[in-house]
């Protein structure tokens, strides 16, 4: 089932849809009850941050910054961080679009996250022209150690190296094939965590990755890799202090198993904490009868954070986007039938969608952290 996300099957998709119509009553609530009260204020009762990414599109739609500004403690900009936007030449970079939200933040008592330093999929497009193996040690250095000071003591913590695993490009180790590993090899990680550091000793340093949550073969070896680096980092004193768990989830897939658990576990007893750094649930498979198809987003938000809140080292919860109005699936992962996607806790509309009661619920019943 992991190798194809979307290919599962039509029995499968029934029965999860049955039960969580059934297991509505879990919720216990319907966002006709939703209160004033904002999500960021739940999560903070018991010592949690709360936000959602953000882009700067969105934050010109007036009704929506305002709604983003009462509901969120923390945030992360979707690309005005990334290579590509802060880079585009060799010689000159462009701060602009992150100094500008971090201006918004301060100004509104939102803590900003950093996303991201190292990932393949975010290069400027002139890397592949200039950065060579000769080069390419310096020059990732040289970028992390520019940005991170950047904004150092501004920023609660930084993505430091994105995405490094792919088990399909079958190395042992289970490394992706990115540039960086063609040119400086798997000791760029390392390296990128101790440039990170030396910028900001303050911050927080996170490693983030996708696609650990379902208990199938495939993710256990990826899970397997990740806490395999993880140790080893910390074993040589490599200054990595969290898990970014992205946590693009399906509505109808069982993501609370007990591999995921014991993975859980593991990293909290190497003493490092996690992150919830991009939550949204699709549900292309779902439905497309609104009731149904809300029923098992609200289920899984319900079900997902409150598995993951039974662990003290989760103490920053993150939803990519606040308002299906601005949510990435609805080009990136859309429907088949073409209707509208609601992956998140408010609806096209900015009201919120019975998965804000879930995320509510959620937060009020978990423990004190």
């Amino acid at each position: 089932m992991n190798v194809n996300r979307d290919g599962l099957t039509r029995r499968a998709l029934l029965v999860g849809a049955a039960a969580t119509a059934a297991g509505l009553g879990v919720l216990g609530t319907t966002r006709a009850l939703a209160s004033a009260k904002p999500l960021r204020a739940y999560a903070a009762d018991k010592g949690i941050l709360f936000g959602s990414s953000i882009s700067g599109h969105a934050l010109k739609d007036p009704s929506f910054a305002e709604l983003f500004k009462s509901q969120c403690a923390i945030t992360v900009p979707e690309s005005s961080l990334k290579w590509d936007t802060l880079c585009p030449t060799p010689d000159r970079y462009d701060f602009s679009g992150g100094d500008w939200l971090y201006g918004l933040c301060k100004s509104n008592d939102i803590l900003m996250r950093g996303h991201t330093l190292v990932w393949e999929q975010a290069l400027p497009t002139w890397f592949g022209y200039i950065v060579n193996s000769e080069n390419a040690n310096k020059m990732m250095v040289d970028h992390i150690s520019k940005v991170v000071r950047h904004y150092a003591g501004k920023v609660h913590s930084w993505d430091v190296v994105n995405e490094a695993f792919q088990i399909e490009d079958g190395r042992p180790d289970g490394l992706k094939i990115t540039p960086w590993l063609r040119l400086i090899g798997p000791e760029y990680i390392e390296t990128a965590f101790h440039a990170a550091h030396e910028a900001d000793p303050g911050a927080t340093l996170v490693y983030n990755e996708n696609w650990l949550e379902p208990d199938d073969a495939g993710t256990e070896k990826k899970r397997n890799a990740v806490l395999t680096l993880l140790t080893r980092l910390k074993k040589s004193n490599v200054p990595v202090h969290a898990l970014g768990i992205q946590s693009h989830v399906y509505a109808e897939m069982n993501i609370t198993g007990p591999g995921f658990n014991r993975f859980l576990q593991q990293i909290a007893d190497l003493g490092l904490s996690f992150m919830i750094t991009e939550m949204d649930v699709r549900e292309r498979n779902a439905p497309a009868d609104i009731g149904i198809r809300d029923r098992m987003i609200a289920s899984q938000y319900y079900k997902y954070l409150s598995f993951m809140l039974q662990f003290p080292a989760l103490k920053t919860v993150i939803t990519w986007g606040l308002s299906d109005r601005y949510t990435w699936l609805a080009t990136h992962n859309p429907r088949p039938d073409g209707m509208p996607v609601r992956p998140l806790p408010y609806d096209a509309e900015l009201k919120p969608a019975p998965s804000w009661d879930a995320l509510r619920n959620a937060f009020l019943e978990a423990p004190w952290r």
